[in-house]
């Protein structure tokens, strides 16, 4: 079995977990293994510094491949870890020259890495998710998490007993901002709706300014920030910091209920051990948009960059988890008003905006 060495978890919007099968845990095939192999279609993945077991971002993307492979028999895939960002271009260009079929990169930091290989290489398929370099060969998976954002804003407003909910971020970047934005525009729109004056702590959408750990692997960052805004009165968190968040939800779960969280990505309730201090997930489907991506090429389509795809609401590209251990606890109304909201919002009658949407 491979190893990812310290398993760090840097990808941009990493968060929680996911339980791989025994055969995605860092099983990759050898380098060298099926290159050329003439009639199979070869998909092969270039990994963030996270790693394949960061139990989230590329870990989700993995499984999109494992998902394709088991659709398609006639599909190999494959990965290569990167171990820092300049292992980008060389682990791209790799791939070019195993002739690979099917070169997926995983997350935006990799973006221009990829659109300079890619422009150099016009004739080979690409795909990267969260990010859009905007060439023709390289087919983008994007998702509008201010949408579910937006959902989990309202649900928290909606649960806080103290008045107070907040959120915080690993980095500044937009793939981490969107859930932000999208976290306290719902608990405004909550505010506008109930007329209540629920606060939104961690996070100024005006200003884009906020609290972060600036690190997305440190457990006792995230446990440092979320320990803060619980001193400013906030009974619900929303961590996107990656496994830094952990830090939250384990004193969260620790708590005995005096605060709880909200976890992003991967529905915590199955990729966690902090379950009962976690109401609900702003879920990206990233295996899916991956699995539909590499089962389109292989099938002969040519994927490009117009025809990106963008996960919203309406697609079920992005979602709000169930309640799990919290599902006796959301009132009837105020699930049956998140229902309708998240229609709404797919059908476009409420608008969610963020500078970091993809565009």
């Amino acid at each position: 079995m491979r190893s990812v060495r310290g398993m760090r978890i840097a990808s941009i919007i990493a968060a929680g977990g996911l339980v791989l099968s025994a055969a995605a845990c860092g099983e990759a095939p050898d380098e060298d293994n099926n290159a050329g192999s003439g009639e199979k279609y070869t998909a092969c993945m270039v990994t963030d510094v996270g790693g394949i077991d960061d139990k989230s971002f590329n870990a989700s993307a993995w499984k999109g491949l494992e998902e394709a492979k088991a659709e398609n028999s006639n599909i190999d895939i494959k990965y290569v870890a990167s171990k820092a960002e300049a292992d980008y271009e060389p682990n791209l260009t790799q791939y070019v020259n195993q002739d690979c079929d099917f070169i997926l990169a995983v997350g935006g930091l990799m973006q221009d890495a990829t659109k300079k290989i890619a422009e150099a290489n016009p004739d080979q398929q690409f795909g990267i998710v969260d990010a859009n370099p905007g060439v023709a060969n390289v087919y983008p998976m994007e998702f509008d998490t201010a949408q579910a954002g937006f959902l989990a804003g309202y649900v928290a407003a909606g649960m806080s007993e103290s008045g107070k909910v907040a959120t915080y971020g690993g980095m500044k970047i937009p793939p981490v901002t969107i859930f932000m934005d999208g976290f306290v525009d719902g608990v405004a729109y909550y505010n506008e709706a109930k007329s209540a004056s629920v606060q939104a702590l961690g996070w100024n959408k005006e200003t884009q300014n906020g609290s972060f750990t600036n690190d997305f692997v440190k457990q006792d960052e995230g446990k440092k920030v979320s320990d803060a805004l619980v001193a400013q009165g906030a009974d619900i968190i929303m961590p996107v910091a990656g496994g830094a968040g952990l830090g939250t939800t384990g004193a969260a779960k620790a708590s005995g209920g005096k605060y709880n969280t909200i976890w992003v990505d991967v529905d915590g309730c199955e990729s966690t051990p902090d379950c009962p201090a976690i109401i609900t997930t702003v879920v990206k489907n990233i295996p899916g948009a991956v699995k539909d991506a590499v089962l389109k090429a292989a099938g002969g389509e040519k994927l490009n960059a117009e025809e990106g795809f963008v996960g919203t609401l309406a697609n079920e590209g992005v979602s709000l988890a169930p309640y799990h251990d919290f599902d006796s606890k959301v009132p009837a109304e105020l699930k049956a008003e998140v229902d309708k909201l998240k229609a709404d919002i797919a059908a476009g009658t409420v608008t969610v905006t963020s500078a970091a949407q993809p565009k």
